[in-house]
């Protein structure tokens, strides 16, 4: 029996990036979180512990910053620079990959005007990007993740199996919350990457609200059903919808009836569900996926 070394890679993970637009009246944040990942000749690092191949992990995270520099734009974009030069720069480098975390701030009102430098971050949702560069052809994701949003009715839940250790009951009215981690795959790039993230997030949430939902599956493939229909250069979208379960709280031993107005929000166990909606055509998808 012989051992060999297997697929492996190495990086900078969570790179916090922070760049502070300062020009104009109104200063702008992009806050960021980059990790990178580079895959290659490593064979002789592992065996032996020859570094000579070896693009160290500080000089990865010194590039995140020094391109920030130089300006950041769309994600996407900033992640395709940073691909490109990680595979272009170095011999042993075959492929690269960055993923861009980035979280939303609102600009504050202050004294009924908007503030020049003041800001709170937003709950609505972390954009998101991952990209993979092989010297050749880039694959280019988007997405959202932790995206809350919750339905006060229009959802049920019945019809289900049971069997000796059911306890559920079924309903036919029901809260139904989940935090929204999406991933979409595009099928080329140079696109406009604010516009397909705006539109897609704006269909993922009108699906969610304007489905009547027998499952949070059935809701599932109705949010990236959306996002295909309104995003042509969009061609596959994977879901991931925790169920975040409200309860309706039993208020008999105070002498007081609930009728659907206060739950219990449980944070654990939940239902995890997941899915993947993709067009019939779309083509093979690449390492970014991986």
């Amino acid at each position: 029996m012989a051992i060999v070394l297997g697929d492996n890679r190495y990086g900078k993970a969570e790179n916090r990036v922070v760049r502070v637009d300062r020009e104009g009246d109104e200063h702008r944040i992009t806050d960021l979180n980059v990790s990178v990942s580079l895959s290659g000749d490593m064979s002789d690092t592992h065996l032996t512990g020859a570094n000579d191949k070896v693009l160290a992990t500080d000089t990865q995270k010194n590039t995140v910053f020094a391109f920030a520099r130089e300006g950041v734009g769309e994600i996407e974009d900033y992640a395709l620079r940073l691909a490109r030069h990680f595979v272009t720069t170095q011999e042993s480098i075959h492929g690269a990959r960055v993923r861009v975390e980035s979280y939303p701030w609102q600009r504050l009102t202050v004294g009924g005007q908007p503030a020049h430098h003041s800001f709170a971050r937003s709950g609505g949702g972390v954009r998101t990007t991952t990209v993979h560069y092989d010297g050749e052809q880039a694959w280019v994701l988007g997405g959202v993740e932790d995206l809350t949003v919750l339905n006060t009715t229009g959802s049920e839940f019945w019809g289900f199996p049971r069997d000796g250790y059911t306890t559920l009951p079924e309903t036919k009215d029901r809260i139904l919350a989940t935090a929204v981690n999406a991933s979409w795959r595009f099928a080329g790039e140079a696109l406009d990457w604010a516009g397909a993230y705006d539109t897609a997030l704006a269909s993922l949430l009108d699906a969610f609200g304007g489905t009547h939902s027998q499952s949070l599956q059935q809701t599932l493939y109705a949010m990236g059903t959306r996002v295909l229909e309104t995003v042509p250069e969009i061609v596959e979208v994977r879901l991931s919808l925790p169920n975040k379960h409200h309860f309706l709280t039993d208020l008999s031993p105070f002498g007081l009836d609930n009728p659907g107005e206060v739950f219990h929000a449980a944070d654990r166990p939940y239902g995890l569900i997941e899915g993947t909606v993709l067009r019939d055509d779309a083509p093979a998808a690449g390492p970014a996926w991986t």
